[in-house]
């Protein structure tokens, strides 16, 4: 999941060139080079493990760059936000043909996406039991993943 082979970049390139040009920004070089990272990224990015990456390349991008570019791909609907309960912001390419649901470590912080369509089949029943029509939902699941069963 999220592997940039299995999805279109130049057609994230081409909204996000839209969506600027309908608000009137220019893209920058800096701002370029944060968009590719974060597209050819398939983790969930913090705005320091992005910086970080970036820093490889640009030593002298700052934090706010990357923290503006990131706030345009979430407004212009390429980045999603998500909070995984440990206080950090991390974000990951909202690829549109795309679903999955998340396991979290509890100790590690590891994350790990993953599909199972019985989940996604009994989510339809129960809203559909409950009156409701299900437009979008977030699965998050929290545990101890099996390396750190291992260490205890």
């Amino acid at each position: 999941m999220g592997a940039t082979a299995e999805h279109d970049v130049e057609q994230l390139r081409a909204r996000l060139n839209e969506y600027m040009g309908k608000h009137g920004l220019r893209s920058t070089e800096q701002r370029r080079l944060v968009t590719e990272m974060f597209f050819a990224s398939s983790d969930h990015l913090s705005i320091e493990d992005l910086l970080e990456r970036v820093r490889l390349e640009e030593p002298k991008i700052g934090y706010a760059t990357v923290y503006r570019t990131l706030k345009l791909l979430k407004d212009c609907g390429l980045a999603f936000e998500r909070h995984f309960g440990d206080g950090v912001s991390r974000y990951e390419v909202a690829w549109a043909d795309e679903h999955h649901d998340h396991m979290i470590c509890l100790e590690c912080e590891k994350i790990v996406e993953f599909e199972d369509e019985a989940i996604e089949n009994l989510q339809h029943e129960v809203a559909s039991r409950l009156g409701f029509k299900l437009v979008r939902h977030k699965l998050e699941l929290y545990g101890v993943c099996g390396d750190c069963q291992a260490k205890s």
